[in-house]
């Protein structure tokens, strides 16, 4: 195994979503765009500014923006040692870009390229591989987003409870308590309402109607020591939504706590 960063990695793909360039570059490359979809994120919304992720509650990724061509190209940098917690200089900058290309119809093609280069350890490998199972799904949100609520400000609650078990087996329960049927099925449970969007093996997106517009989303992840994390994620869309979370989030942390899990 190479002990010099020289390994190389890398996750592309391609999503198709509504709206102009400007609505879609709004919405990957600005604040108050990823917030409203992806993860709390401050970027300074220029070349060589500033950029952090919050991932978790005591987790972040600090980067910089290296390309910033509005409304078709954004590249950025995030130190991928600092965010895995090993030495500097063990694995070079995570780069990302994003591609926004025009096409016929009021549609654009995001392009999406993330790379970076490691010493080709074992558990390198294995983080690269969770990218795209991590990373893809948010792509739906983005896509809802734009078709239903595009330049709107989210209002976010999260809540996220881990369980003794598998995530085989706390997803099950997440998705059963909730009432999540097949893609298209309505959802009422614990007082909001909504539509089925995505229903993958371990997750799921729910377009709320009641009683605050938004997207819901709800997974579980192993972690890898014999327990699973339980989460779910609102972007709500409304002059009422910060006081609904106020009011709920309390209530949702003690209920996903709470949840019955089979052993």
């Amino acid at each position: 195994m190479s002990t010099t960063t020289d390994v190389p990695y890398r996750l592309e793909f391609d999503v198709e979503v509504p709206g102009t360039p400007e609505q879609v570059w709004q919405a990957v490359a600005t604040a108050r765009g990823l917030n409203a979809w992806y993860l709390p994120t401050e970027i300074e919304e220029h070349e060589g500014g500033a950029l952090h992720f919050t991932i978790g509650e005591d987790m972040g990724s600090r980067g910089r923006v290296t390309r910033w061509d509005p409304p078709h190209r954004l590249v950025f940098e995030e130190d991928w040692a600092a965010l895995m917690g090993v030495e500097p200089g063990t694995l070079s900058p995570l780069t990302s870009e994003f591609l926004v290309e025009a096409r016929s119809g009021g549609t654009c093609v995001v392009r999406v390229t993330s790379s970076g280069f490691g010493t080709g350890a074992d558990w390198e490998q294995e983080w690269w591989d969770g990218v795209a199972p991590g990373w893809l799904p948010f792509f739906d949100n983005l896509r809802l987003y734009l078709t239903h609520f595009a330049g709107q400000e989210a209002t976010r609650m999260e809540v996220t409870t881990t369980r003794t078990g598998d995530a085989g087996a706390v997803w099950p329960a997440l998705r059963d308590a909730l009432g999540l049927g097949a893609e298209g099925a309505t959802v009422q449970a614990r007082g909001v309402a909504g539509t089925v969007e995505r229903l993958g093996e371990r997750q799921a997106l729910v377009r709320l109607t009641a009683p605050v517009p938004g997207l819901l989303s709800v997974f579980t992840y192993g972690e890898g020591d014999g327990t699973a994390s339980a989460s779910v994620q609102a972007y709500l869309f409304s002059a009422d939504a910060p006081e609904w979370v106020r009011r709920e989030e309390p209530a949702w942390r003690e209920w996903l706590r709470a949840l019955p899990v089979a052993p």
